[in-house]
């Protein structure tokens, strides 16, 4: 996997060269290795503060072009506010940060990774290199030219000054290993629909077998005998067969029952015959951020070596309005044995999820499952970009991924579930039907799903708001976010990982 930036761990006492970042606090002081390393420069930058009224504030910078007295051809100073208020997060965001100070061509950056009272954890200059690692990551390979004012290709060499760098260097290990997971979403959702199909999309997925991971792909034939009615009938208006991917991770104790992910991969989706409207259909390729996220989630997991037994699990399908497509008033069988009145086809992603949930539920007997999906507009309407919609029939599961959500920065929100929604979606012809209506639109697609996770703690999250397109933050510059990916590799190794 290339990166535009190589990154590397250094001692505190290192020379500044090329472009030099600092932290302070909300008064302008800093570290004492800091403080050595800018010499005469220190009252460079107080005169510097005071002209652009810098005060330090969190996320606040100053920049100051050849400095004076200094052998690097730029300083950067960035405020961290109160050292009472700083939070782990924070150290992502100052990686950012920056990387955004890195302009196309080769350049070089040593950050001093010291605050006021000393160096920085290891944990904390790790953080720091993957924010830099995550914000400077691009989707640009079927570009061919370049317009003016696009930026080129960077190839950056960053250093960053630590008290102990090879503690750094053995976290960072593990730290990339997520960095990379993360990267592996994030282009498998940028990939065009007309590239990534389902079973280009397995392939992708089978090449986890270079790091230990056991892959086993369903085709149309295997699916049938098993007999993923809902699943097939989404992807049957496609001349793009359907894929089903399961992959097992075994770095637990053997027999220990795994964890388990899954994911909705809607490939494309038109809405099939209940079509979308044009407008942002485009978008659409983005439909399988959850099976994306469980790919990333998996590589993570295994090129870390996590000790813990895994298991991922993605439904592939493109929704096409074809002459073969699902029509609505189709009633299409589960695996489960349930039966699915089809009211809407634009309600896919749940058919999708349904069988793949029954298939994990019933042949691994996890510990738990938490599925993923960009599965409704609605949870964009409640809950925005900032958080995905969690719904969980465990509250001790529901709450360790609102944890997780906050320490990863990743956040969640959790949404109710009862019966008095379950019931909108009973069918007069049928068990079930795919959709309850608009209202609670979100709800009662999480209650149809847990009709098949048979009394498995689960947790379904909603992630079409923070998969794609949300707004660019500190660590992400792309459409494509790879939502999940930390989430989950915080939440496995909080509470599930053998230490």
């Amino acid at each position: 996997m290339s990166d535009a930036i190589k990154v590397g761990f250094v001692p505190l006492s290192a020379a500044p060269r090329g472009i030099l970042i600092v932290f302070c606090d909300d008064g302008l002081k800093v570290g004492p290795a800091t403080a050595k390393a800018l010499g005469g420069a220190g009252e460079l930058v107080k005169r510097a503060a005071a002209a652009a009224s810098f005060k330090g504030k969190s996320g606040a910078a100053l920049d100051i072009l050849a400095p004076e007295g200094l052998k690097a051809e730029r300083l950067i100073v960035i405020g961290t506010g109160k050292a009472s208020a700083l939070k782990a997060n924070d150290f992502l965001k100052f990686g950012g940060m920056a990387a955004s100070k890195l302009k196309a061509g080769s350049a070089s950056m040593v950050i001093m990774a010291e605050l006021l009272d000393g160096a920085m954890t290891s944990e904390q200059a790790v953080a720091i290199a993957s924010g830099l690692r995550l914000r400077v990551y691009k989707f640009d390979r079927y570009k061919t030219k370049k317009k003016d004012g696009e930026e080129g290709a960077l190839r950056a060499d960053v250093s960053l000054a630590v008290g102990d760098a090879a503690s750094a260097k053995k976290a960072f290990a593990s730290a990339g290993a997520i960095v990379d997971g993360v990267v592996i979403a994030r282009d498998l959702v940028n990939e065009p629909p007309n590239v990534l199909y389902p079973e280009e999309f397995a392939r992708r997925a089978s090449l986890l077998r270079k790091l230990g991971v056991k892959v086993e792909v369903l085709d149309v034939k295997a699916m049938q005998k098993l007999g993923m009615g809902a699943l097939l009938g989404v992807g049957q208006g496609s001349v793009r067969p359907s894929r089903t991917v399961i992959m097992r991770w075994d770095g637990g104790k053997k027999g220990e029952a795994p964890v388990a992910f899954v994911g909705k991969g809607v490939c494309f989706d038109t809405g099939g015959i209940s079509i979308k409207p044009a407008g942002s259909m485009e978008d659409m390729k983005g439909d399988m951020g959850g099976a994306a996220c469980v790919v990333g989630l998996m590589h993570a997991l295994a090129a870390r070596k996590a000790k813990v037994n895994v298991v991922g699990a993605i439904g592939l399908v493109e929704n096409m309005p074809d002459g073969n497509a699902q029509r609505p008033g189709d009633i299409v069988t589960s695996m489960s044995g349930q039966t699915i009145e089809i009211i809407n086809t634009d309600a896919e992603g749940r058919l999708v999820l349904a069988d793949v949930l029954w298939y994990v539920a019933k042949k691994t007997k996890p510990k738990f499952m938490v599925d993923l999906a960009t599965l409704t507009g609605a949870i964009v309407v409640a809950l925005g970009t900032e958080h995905a919609g969690m719904f969980s029939n465990n509250d001790e599961l529901a709450d360790r991924l609102l944890t997780a959500g906050i320490e990863s920065g990743e956040k969640v929100w959790r949404l109710p579930l009862g019966p008095e929604y379950d019931k909108l979606i009973d069918s007069q012809f049928a068990d079930m039907k795919n959709t309850g209506g608009r209202h609670g639109g979100s709800i009662t697609a999480a209650q149809f799903l847990q009709r098949f996770v048979d009394g498995t703690p689960w947790a379904h999250l909603d992630i079409a708001g923070t998969a794609m397109g949300a707004p660019k933050t500190d660590i992400n510059q792309s459409w494509a976010s790879g939502y999940g990916v930390r989430l989950l590799d915080r939440l496995v190794a909080d509470h599930y990982e053998r230490k």
